[in-house]
């Protein structure tokens, strides 16, 4: 069984054929699909989503880094009330994005302690999203000094010497997707020194796609297409990389194991 740890699968780009995407997704083995939350007006296509295929689809609470603004304090409380008052498998996604806009600097760290506090909490993993930011989120959940706190460093695209860093946590994964079947991606080199068993799979469909298919729109099934290349790049056949990264993505997210 694969588990794509990260995808969005409740946007509005699979409004024409959400069903077809999930059945896909199953006949390619994706049994289970993590869903992390993106800001308030994605929670009820979430709920629904997970209300439909409940043995393999599985919410997250967070709000994104590139929706933080100047409401974010409102947004925050009632996402707060739902941790309080539904189940949820991971917190998240949160983290700092500084790619696109900085305007909000300072919110977005405020709101990524929250959704740490949140995480040590209600004890779930933590799903960190790190463009142009990897130092910062890294500094801040190495100073909450919590052996306890786990998750995952989304979409993971740094050095190696960061990958190292993410391991001397103790409880956090890599999250590896499309950019490492990308032609001109150095993500291959930096984790060629990294044991598998800190690594899980991750589409954040139905965003970067892999080769063959970058530029698409992505979706899970796609996850083995990523599989495929880790393992021409490790010299370990597909049913490895399948057995360790579902291991490990069930280790961080026992909810799932059913």
């Amino acid at each position: 069984m694969w588990v794509d740890t990260h995808t969005h699968l409740f946007v509005k780009e699979f409004d024409e054929d959400r069903e077809e995407v999930i059945r896909r997704a199953l006949n390619e083995g994706v049994g289970k699909m993590l869903l992390p939350n993106i800001d308030l007006q994605s929670i009820a296509a979430m709920h629904q989503l997970v209300a439909d295929h409940p043995s393999h689809c599985y919410p997250m609470m967070g709000l994104h880094p590139s929706s933080v603004d100047a409401g974010y304090k409102e947004a925050l409380d009632q996402m707060e009330n739902l941790l309080r008052s539904r189940s949820y498998v991971g917190i998240g996604e949160t983290g700092l994005d500084y790619y696109w806009d900085i305007t909000y600097k300072k919110e977005q760290i405020k709101s990524l302690e929250q959704h740490i506090a949140w995480a040590i909490e209600f004890k779930l993993p933590i799903i960190l999203h790190t463009r142009e930011s990897f130092d910062d989120t890294y500094e801040l959940i190495k100073y909450a000094n919590c052996s306890e706190l786990r998750g995952i460093f989304h979409c993971f695209s740094g050095t190696e010497e960061d990958a190292w860093k993410v391991i001397s946590l103790g409880g956090f994964k890599l999250g590896i997707g499309g950019v490492y079947t990308f032609k001109n991606s150095t993500l291959r080199e930096s984790l060629k020194n990294i044991p598998l068993e800190h690594m899980v799979l991750e589409t954040d469909s139905p965003y970067l796609a892999p080769h063959p298919f970058r530029g698409k729109r992505n979706e899970s099934a796609y996850l083995r297409v990523i599989a495929e290349r880790m393992a021409v790049e490790r010299n370990l056949s597909v049913k490895e990389i399948e057995e360790v990264t579902s291991r490990n993505a069930v280790s961080l997210f026992p909810q799932i194991r059913q």
